[in-house]
């Protein structure tokens, strides 16, 4: 498929190939066709539609797909991002034409898209680069005493907003929203930079970009997606203080998507109380603000954990 294309372009014809799926049968149902490609030197995009354990109600464990992008990093030039604004998808596609087909690199891209009905925001100035890079700030909460950072990708990312304004209104704590459009390249980019001080100990160190990012914001920080909690995990070494991720861990079920992350532990409400208990952890906050949240939206901390339900 993209062989063949990325032949095409070789040749001068204007053929870009583009695979759309469900995520949950990309690299889990055609994973050595992916390697294969990769082998290959293809070029192309990979879309994963309905994306995410949670985005597609009703649909079951067959369809939820809470790994694809872990799949994704084990192959070396295969660039994957999970954007949740249009913006920050025209972003990606823009630069994914002018590598595979104006500077001829030989990668291609696997791009996540949801299938969810809600608002996209304008283009906010100056984040194209770190768009691409992995991510960039959306969100600054107001002044306070202590503050937490959130972030936030792809289909989660609008809950890390949400969760960010009941911080403030309900509990008096700002915070700070990063949207995270690809812990994976984060992730590359670290090892790049650390690879580049083992060969050289006495350069200059290059500083990864998530710690560009992160190193003068106040933590804690709460990582958050619609994958694995080992997919926001990527970064952990990088992220300058106390770290706490969720993720989609488990079998999917068939429900609404609220009643999914809520099962999950990636609503609003449950980004909150890891907040709150990061913060109490660290003696920021009372260890009753913990109770408190989860009695104020009606949380039941002895239900099963999700990732062994």
């Amino acid at each position: 498929w993209m062989a063949a294309g990325s032949a095409y372009a070789n040749h001068g014809i204007n053929m870009i190939p583009f695979y759309i799926y469900y995520s949950m049968f990309g690299f889990q149902r055609i994973g050595d066709f992916a390697w294969a490609a990769g082998d290959l030197q293809a070029r192309g995009f990979l879309v994963g539609a309905t994306a995410g354990r949670t985005t597609l109600a009703g649909e079951g464990l067959q369809h939820q797909d809470g790994h694809s992008h872990l799949l994704a990093s084990t192959i070396p030039n295969c660039v994957a991002y999970d954007p949740c604004f249009a913006y920050e998808l025209a972003v990606i596609m823009q630069e994914g034409l002018r590598r595979m087909y104006v500077e001829q690199e030989d990668v291609f891209y696997y791009v996540t898209c949801m299938n969810e009905n809600y608002a996209h925001p304008a283009i906010p100035p100056g984040v194209e680069e770190g768009i691409l890079k992995g991510m960039y700030l959306l969100h600054i909460g107001g002044r306070g005493k202590v503050r937490a950072t959130l972030l936030g990708s792809g289909a989660i990312l609008r809950e890390a907003l949400a969760a960010a304004a009941l911080l403030e209104q309900e509990f008096g704590v700002p915070a700070d929203v990063y949207s995270v459009t690809s812990f994976s390249e984060l992730r590359r980019d670290a090892l790049d930079c650390e690879r580049a001080r083992m060969l050289d100990p006495g350069a200059a160190a290059r500083v990864p970009y998530v710690r560009q990012c992160l190193g003068d914001r106040e933590g804690p920080f709460v990582g958050v997606s619609d994958y694995m909690r080992v997919v926001a995990d990527q970064v952990r070494q990088w992220v300058p203080g106390r770290y706490l991720t969720l993720g989609t861990d488990g079998y999917g079920r068939s429900d609404a998507r609220a009643e999914l992350r809520a099962h999950f532990e990636v609503d609003r409400h449950w980004i909150c109380v890891a907040a709150l208990s990061a913060l109490a952890a660290e003696g920021k906050v009372d260890a009753a603000s913990v109770q408190l949240a989860l009695r104020k939206f009606g949380l039941d901390p002895s239900k099963p954990n999700p990732a062994n339900a």
